[in-house]
């Protein structure tokens, strides 16, 4: 998926002589509207991206967000050689990878901590929701079984189903390589549906794309019949598109972290828009067909602290370089 930006200024800006306030937060907000501007970094659906864009230019109308949406192969090493350099682009960064989310909480190299007051809201659960002191919970990814409803009109009950060779060469998959939650969730149907479930799909000789936002558009097409991979397909079937979804028990996730970057050139702005992302309008953009981190979010299809992070132990480099090996075996040989 190639990177998509909002702003024409796609390079690393200079060094930045804004400074972080360290006063009350009605005096962070003067600062960061004095700045005038704030750019998040982002692997979110790029409609919830302009949603949210939208709603935090209507609360805070004096300062534009741009954003840049990318995968994490892609956003994560900007993140770092911009951390290195000390010329940031980027002021706030939302990831959904879970090795670097756990690696650089612990580390905490990239983020400055966040002060916004909906950050310590009981209804967002801080306790439960950040990691580390400055990465915190903003969405989650739910993803299930999607089907083409003009193709496959009796659609799909259970994980089982898209083990039917009616459906062999017609089913879609996410090719795991260089994506550690994707691994994650390739070992998670063997764990939770059947202990071969993976090699039992490799043997359908499935397409392979390489996100899932490639896999729903296959599906919208009709270029595939089902999946196993995508998230839930609100926004397609609101368009007309001949697809339905389900997600079955229990249903594979991933969480979304976001942090505020010490080499934000708008530190002030980027403290108001981490503060917003979990607030009742933020939570609204950004949740249609995700995980919100608020209860009670209309169009969230589950609640992102039910999400549970993955077991990052097995995720190491190595172990999901190996992982790839295995599964290029099964699914291209």
């Amino acid at each position: 998926m190639a990177v998509a930006a909002t702003s024409t200024a796609c390079g690393a800006s200079t060094p930045s002589a804004n400074l972080p306030v360290s006063g009350e937060w009605s005096e962070v907000v003067a600062a960061a509207e004095n700045e005038g501007r704030v750019h998040l970094y982002s692997t979110q659906h790029p409609d919830n991206l302009a949603k949210l864009k939208a709603a935090f230019e209507q609360r805070y109308p004096r300062i534009t967000l741009e954003f840049t949406r990318g995968t994490d192969v892609e956003i994560n090493p900007r993140v770092e050689a911009e951390h290195r350099t000390g010329r940031g682009t980027a002021d706030v960064h939302m990831t959904s990878d879970p090795v670097w989310t756990a690696t650089a909480a612990e580390s905490g190299p990239y983020s400055v901590d966040p002060v916004g007051p909906s950050l310590r809201d009981p209804a967002y659960d801080r306790e439960g929701s950040v990691r580390g002191g400055t990465f915190f919970l903003t969405s989650a990814a739910v993803f299930g079984l999607g089907w083409n409803t003009a193709a496959l009109p009796g659609g799909l009950a259970t994980p089982a189903d898209l083990l039917d060779p009616a459906l062999q060469g017609r089913i879609g998959v996410t090719n795991p390589s260089g994506f550690a939650a994707v691994v994650d969730q390739y070992r998670f149907f063997d764990r939770n549906w059947d202990p071969g479930f993976t090699e039992k799909l490799a043997a359908q000789r499935p397409r392979i794309y390489p996100s899932a936002l490639g896999v729903a558009q296959a599906l919208n097409s009709g270029e595939i019949v089902a999946t196993p991979m995508v998230q839930p397909l609100v926004r397609e079937q609101a368009a007309g598109a001949p697809v339905d979804w389900l997600l079955p028990d229990p249903a594979w996730g991933t969480p979304w972290y976001s942090h505020v970057l010490s080499a934000a050139p708008h530190p002030n702005a980027a403290q108001v828009l981490a503060d917003f992302l979990v607030t009742r309008e933020g939570q609204t953009a950004l949740s249609e067909g995700y995980a919100a981190a608020l209860p009670d979010i209309n169009g969230a299809v589950a609640r992102a602290q039910e999400v549970p992070f993955p077991d990052i132990a097995t995720l190491t480099p190595d172990a999901v370089s190996r992982y790839q090996e295995t599964w290029q075996g099964m699914f291209q040989r």
